[in-house]
């Protein structure tokens, strides 16, 4: 049980706030943010006033505040798991006065988590809610924080693992002084019935017989972006994961399309995942009983490029010592993926045109032809337009396979898919080497933010493995344990200090002026230590702060290895 007790330092949550002006970003932890003017808020408001009405508007409103308190929830966890329920619990109104919208002060917080009893009262100081509805709409007689209590709902509610529910009991909206919340389990609650209708979508639509648009996820292979799937076999992208919007983009054409047997070209730069969602599509298509059959193009020598794709018979050739199927004929009743097939020579091409056009296939050697139903999948990351008008690349071909596109876009932006790849890679590479470790520092993840991913997820994939393998036991994954191979990244991502300022988060701290000799002289005289014991706490702190290289820390202090370990000996 807690009751008015002061909140904890803010510095933990600060530091998770990050600014990147040059990539257009701001983050709160792993989430993205943006920066809204006030005014537009109230814009906004009036807006949604006009267009559903004064409690359309209102229930709106507390659905996003809600929605915003449970991702805020999630952050708790991460920042201060294991300290007491105050400063826990206090994570998210603390959050709430660093993204600007308003000034929190504790009266009363009481909690028992193992019978889920729950009592938090707070004062709102100064809300930007109350600021915008005042200046439209003026004092009235009802409360007007609404993403404010839908937020303090939301938290606690994912917070506690129950429903709870908060009400703005005075506002100053309505003339007083200051928002007083309440907040205890809807259970609790006598007369709660109003306040959830305010969480229900369409409770207070002004056309209820207006037909909308429904979105449903048919794949179940497709994760949702809270809960992505962690692998079970031995690679570590067997199902998708990402949250960004270009990821649910191409999620959404995958579904489109897979109930069809289009043909389907997937575009993107190397490393952006295309064998990863060619999978997903077969799975989720008409032929997922069949077999997915993979070809990199560019791996086949050029004189077995027909072999390979058609099968060949026994004696075609020499070597050739028994028949056997190309990979179209494996691929029967299922999907056959063509990576690289900008790569094929025009020779190649020629043929592999011959076989999507009749639907069937002749092996090297052979004397007829045999049919095959295969959904063809080809991915590059070259530009066939390009190929097409320069002539490396049949036009013929290319528009038999542009039957439907998807573009699949690179890393860099989509880069908050980046926190839960990071999570997906780092559980599966613990597993697979053994390695207990506790996750990413801060300027490690800012780093990774920065970092321009040229190999896309690819590269990604492999730099949390080398962090892995190289973070200290138990320990956390940090820059230089990823960074290690030249890779080059804009150090500009930007972060907020003690007193509120910007500073560049991969910078050092910035050094004192160092002593001056007098200073020295009488800091050792004051001290009344001598000049042994002030020799060995040098020679010691070097090492300690070189971990222990002997090297490192004679470089710290401007001798030879052999000098130091001469005098750590002596001492």
């Amino acid at each position: 049980m807690e009751s008015s007790r002061n909140f904890p330092d803010m510095d933990d949550l600060a530091a998770r706030v990050r600014f990147c002006p040059k990539a257009g970003r701001i983050w709160l932890d792993d989430n993205r943010m943006i920066l809204l003017h006030n005014r537009s808020l109230g814009a906004l408001r009036n807006e949604l006033i006009e267009t559903l009405g004064l409690q359309g508007a209102r229930a709106l409103l507390t659905r996003m505040g809600y929605a915003s308190g449970a991702q805020d929830a999630e952050i708790a966890v991460k920042v201060r798991g294991g300290r007491d329920f105050f400063d826990f619990f206090t994570v998210g109104p603390q959050l709430h006065m660093i993204e600007g919208i308003v000034t929190v002060e504790p009266v009363r917080v009481e909690s028992d988590v193992a019978t889920g009893r729950f009592y938090g009262e707070f004062l709102w100081h100064d809300s930007c809610e109350d600021e915008v509805h005042i200046a439209s709409h003026g004092v009235g007689t009802e409360p007007a924080c609404w993403m404010q209590i839908g937020y303090a709902s939301g938290y606690t509610s994912i917070f506690m693992g129950r429903p709870m529910l908060f009400r703005e009991v005075e506002c100053r909206s309505m003339g007083h002084s200051a928002c007083r919340i309440v907040g205890k389990p809807i259970a609790e609650w006598p007369d709660a019935d109003e306040d959830i209708r305010y969480l229900q979508p369409h409770a207070f639509a002004n056309r209820p017989n207006q037909s909308r648009i429904v979105v449903t996820a048919k794949a179940a292979d497709i994760p949702s972006p809270a809960s992505p799937a962690v692998p079970e076999s031995s690679s570590p992208v067997r199902s998708l994961v990402g949250a960004s919007a270009g990821f649910n983009i191409v999620c959404h054409m995958l579904e489109k399309v897979a109930g069809t047997n289009a043909t389907v070209l997937l575009l993107g730069e190397s490393g952006v995942g295309k064998e990863m969602f060619a999978q997903t599509l077969h799975r989720i298509s008409k032929k997922a009983e069949g077999p997915f059959i993979a070809v990199n193009c560019a791996a086949i020598p050029e004189p077995l490029t027909e072999s390979e794709l058609f099968g060949v018979e026994k004696g075609a050739f020499t070597g050739a010592i028994a028949s056997r199927p190309g990979r179209f004929e494996r691929a029967n009743g299922g999907t056959l993926f063509l990576d690289e097939i900008g790569t094929l020579s025009i020779a190649a091409q020629g043929k592999l045109l011959r076989a999507l056009q009749e639907g069937e296939i002749e092996r090297v050697g052979d004397q007829r032809s045999r049919k095959v139903d295969v959904r063809i999948v080809a991915a590059t990351n070259v530009n066939l337009r390009r190929g097409v008008a320069d002539g490396s690349f049949r036009e013929d071909l290319f528009y038999r396979l542009n039957v439907f596109p998807i573009h699949i876009p690179p890393l860099r932006d989509r880069r908050a898919d980046i926190p839960l790849l990071l999570n997906h890679f780092l559980d599966f590479f613990c597993r697979r080497h053994g390695r207990p470790l506790t996750g990413f520092t801060q300027r490690a993840i800012t780093g990774l933010y920065a970092y321009n991913w040229p190999g896309n997820v690819r590269e990604l994939e492999n730099m949390v493995e080398r962090g892995v393998i190289l973070a200290p036991e138990n320990g956390a994954i940090d820059l230089c344990h990823l960074f290690t191979s030249g890779e080059k990244f804009d150090p500009f991502v930007l972060g907020m200090d003690q007193n509120g300022e910007l500073n560049s988060l991969m910078e050092e701290p910035a050094r004192q002026n160092p002593p001056s000799k007098e200073q020295l002289v009488q800091t050792v005289l004051h001290s009344r230590i001598s000049l042994d014991q002030l020799e060995e706490s040098l020679l010691r702190g070097a090492v300690e702060q070189a971990n222990g290289n002997i090297s490192e820390a004679a470089r710290l202090l401007g001798m030879s290895r052999a000098q130091l370990s001469y005098r750590l000996k002596k001492n």
